[in-house]
């Protein structure tokens, strides 16, 4: 090396980053002990912001543009080493330079459930997982929180640093989000706006933000899924008409197995044969006459139904139990569970009265013999 080529060499005058990777987002300019002469010139892409920092301190930060280095555009610099207006001599500093553009694509997951509690299903396990992005919007104040003065910086190590937080954040959000658990699957753009607003409040003392945050899928065990499937036919369908419906599809059932061979048959002898079909319709309703005939006549024998007995219910300890059929009313009285005192309702009664006024149960009391009298 000629001597014109180390004096050269003892000085930079260009500094610049021209960034052919996709994952770096720190980068620091390699001065190998060299120093910065005072009018160097630097340059700062598009997407691009460099940081000069002093001593470990950070100082002086450029915005994407062309500059001449001088004492005019470093002012923190020029206050931290004490030059005066116009000084020119080369100086030495660290340049980082750090990528503002989105990082695309980004990877998070549970990788244990996370645990919810419902107010319907009680705790729960949940596992999510999807994409984000992100941007460096404070580069300062990413250097002096996560990527310290590493040479190098990429997005593998800052997701590897904040997939946990991601996750936590992720799980308050859902728990303060007041989306129901079994709507979920229909709800991930709110739960992805939801994280991402919870996210962004967080980050940004990282100097990061978050441009997009996708949750992709919410998947729960597979009990979780039956319960919710159920518990979501319980409130679309009424409760009546559901039994009213069942009651119908078992009787549909039951007919459609009683007259599958007839039926089959009939088809299999249909083809051709008209006449015979009209005599076996005659037949048919001929029989069907005498059938209601014979049911009317069975029906006309059956006794009436027995009458229904009546219920109460009772007044125990301040609390509603029952209710109790008369009979069981005669065994309480006889132990002694039922007194002329006791308060005693049944449907059509506008209040509740005590036993021994009611009619039906006066009668209860008159076998039950008086107290013993005391012993003298």
């Amino acid at each position: 090396m000629g001597l014109f080529d180390k004096i050269r060499n003892e000085f930079i005058d260009i500094i610049e980053w021209q960034d052919d990777t996709s994952d770096t987002i720190v980068w620091h300019f390699p001065r190998y002990q060299n120093e910065i002469k005072m009018g160097a010139k630097l340059t700062v892409r598009e997407s691009q912001v460099a940081v000069f920092m002093n001593e470990g301190k950070i100082a002086d930060v450029f915005q994407p543009g062309m500059y001449t280095l001088e004492t005019q555009n470093m002012p923190i610099m020029t206050t931290l080493k004490g030059w005066k207006y116009g000084f020119n001599s080369p100086f030495k500093a660290d340049v980082f330079f750090l990528s503002t553009r989105q990082f695309l694509d980004q990877k998070w997951g549970t990788k244990n459930p996370i645990t919810l509690d419902d107010e319907r299903f009680g705790m729960i396990e949940l596992r999510a997982f999807g994409s984000f992005a992100f941007r460096v919007t404070d580069a300062a104040k990413f250097l002096k929180e996560v990527s310290g003065t590493e040479s190098t910086y990429t997005t593998e190590e800052v997701t590897g640093q904040l997939k946990s937080l991601i996750v936590t954040k992720f799980t308050n959000a859902v728990g303060a989000g007041n989306i129901p658990i079994e709507k979920f699957a229909a709800n991930l753009e709110d739960l992805s706006k939801l994280g991402q607003d919870k996210l962004n409040t967080d980050f940004a003392d990282y100097g990061l933000t978050i441009m997009r945050f996708l949750v992709e899928n919410v998947s729960m065990p597979e009990e979780l899924k039956k319960e919710i499937f159920e518990y979501s036919r319980l409130n679309k369908i009424d409760i009546n008409k559901l039994a009213q419906m069942k009651a119908a599809k078992s009787i549909e059932i039951a007919a459609a197995n009683q007259g599958t061979m007839g039926m089959g048959m009939g088809m299999g002898m249909g083809m051709g044969m008209g006449n015979m079909m009209t005599n076996v319709m005659g037949s048919n309703m001929m029989g069907n006459q005498q059938n209601q005939n014979q049911q009317q006549q069975q029906t006309t024998n059956m006794p009436p139904p027995m009458p229904a007995q009546v219920q109460y219910f009772m007044a125990v300890n301040g609390q509603q139990a029952g209710p109790f059929n008369e009979q069981q009313l005669m065994q309480m009285a006889q132990s002694g569970q039922l007194t002329r005192e006791t308060l005693v309702w049944k449907n059509g009664m506008a209040a509740w009265q005590a036993a021994g006024q009611v009619v039906e149960l006066s009668g209860l009391f008159g076998s039950i013999p008086p107290p013993m009298p005391p012993a003298v």
